[in-house]
């Protein structure tokens, strides 16, 4: 269960993060650099990874006009990420892309290349966002449902989406997808900005392939009574 685990890198400061990463050693496989840290590190920070044997998820959610998310996704590949995000709200022709992206890293290097993931809704918003700021009267689980089948469309094989709904995913794409889920926040752990959360054992029973944990784990006094934590919640499962 530990390599379903991926622990979200957004702390301030490259010493803090790579003593975190010291600090987790091998109970750790899995890092996910966002915005934030890759504005401030570039690719620093994805190499120092990759020299420990780690597995990068690249959380930048490319959206843009098709050639531009096609090279970056080339470009990503190129840099090491293991899994990258794109934005299934940037439509069909632009995942379209980040797929062609990817075959022309296959194609000139003879590798396999990182799962591209969907985003579909990000686990901050719910309905009322979405009506109030998106202008999307729909239920969630609906817009996430029409998103997902776009993806699939586009030769997408990864999903982000709330554990919520994760189960019905499963039920509509069968084993199509690889599905990741933020939000996720053990027992006890506080919300913090996100609407639509669960636990780390009720995210794999629904369906889950990789569950993202941040704060939860580099808040902790102790991160690595955090992350085991984690691991025997999902192993519950079995």
């Amino acid at each position: 269960m530990k390599n379903r685990l991926i622990v979200s890198l957004d702390l301030k400061g490259l010493d803090s993060i790579l003593s975190l990463v010291n600090n987790l050693g091998d109970e750790v496989l899995w890092y996910k650099i966002g915005a934030i840290n890759f504005t401030a590190y570039s690719t620093i920070l994805i190499k120092d990874l990759k020299n420990r044997g780690k597995r990068v998820f690249l959380d930048l959610k490319y959206h843009d006009i098709p050639n531009t998310v096609k090279e970056a996704v080339f470009t990503a590949s190129t840099v090491g990420a293991d899994i990258l995000t794109i934005h299934s709200i940037g439509g069909i022709d632009m995942m379209r892309a980040a797929s062609d992206g990817l075959k022309e890293y296959q194609d000139k290097f003879s590798a396999q290349g990182p799962l591209i993931a969907a985003v579909t809704v990000l686990t901050s918003a719910n309905k009322d966002t979405l009506k109030r700021d998106m202008f999307i009267d729909t239920e969630v689980e609906d817009l996430v449902l029409k998103l997902s089948e776009n993806a699939q469309k586009s030769r997408i094989r990864g999903i982000v989406a709330s554990p919520r709904e994760t189960k019905a995913i499963k039920e509509r794409f069968g084993n199509y997808f690889s599905i990741i889920t933020p939000g996720i926040r053990p027992k006890g752990s506080a919300k913090d900005d996100q609407s639509r959360v669960t636990t780390p054992y009720d995210a794999i029973k629904m369906g889950s392939s990789y569950i993202v944990v941040g704060r939860p784990i580099y808040k902790s006094n102790n991160p690595v009574k955090a992350v085991k934590d984690i691991i025997k919640d999902m192993e519950g499962v079995c």
